[in-house]
């Protein structure tokens, strides 16, 4: 179809151009169509070959931005170093993302936040506390690799050193 187009981007572009050209396309086959494009057309290596071609021309990551549509941070983000260095950046910002946003609610202890209110002291004044030997504290590392720093108030049952976040209380370990 064209010169510097994926071939599968040229194809969605292609099948979304016939739709329009087609006055009785079913509506949802129009919005996959444009779907389609949108999602080949992101991923498309055309866009980092006009990068680096950009660049090579003497363009600045301000001017690349404005054409993109993004800030020049988000622009550097993007598209700024090599292959590898690219897809890195792309793979850490999928794992982000596939993580949950929530934080669980069956881990021991309390956050520092909730130990501060209990307390009716500020955030500072428990870490204050923690780091004198006052207050007791733990970091619990999930499987998944996120932590929480949780604080063990005076009366609250002391978690086991040897007991994974895992371990659910409920649960008779074999």
């Amino acid at each position: 179809m064209g010169h510097f187009l994926s071939a599968e981007t040229a194809a969605a572009l292609a099948r979304l151009t016939e739709l329009d050209a087609n006055a009785a396309a079913p509506p949802l086959e129009r919005m996959r169509a444009i779907r389609a494009v949108l999602h080949h057309l992101d991923a498309d290596p055309a866009a980092l070959a006009s990068v680096r071609d950009a660049l090579s021309d003497g363009a600045g990551w301000p001017e690349i931005a404005d054409a993109a549509g993004l800030k020049p941070t988000a622009a550097k983000w993007r598209w700024q170093g090599t292959d590898s260095d690219i897809a890195a950046r792309l793979d850490a910002g999928r794992k982000r993302s596939a993580r949950p946003s929530s934080v669980p609610t069956d881990l021991p202890g309390h956050s520092v936040a909730e130990a501060a209110g209990l307390l009716g002291v500020s955030v500072q004044a428990v870490y204050l506390q923690v780091s004198r030997g006052k207050l007791a504290s733990r970091t619990v590392e999930l499987a998944d690799g996120r932590s929480y720093k949780r604080v063990i108030l005076p009366g609250d049952a002391l978690p086991s050193t040897t007991e994974s976040a895992e371990t659910d209380p409920e649960k008779p370990t074999p």
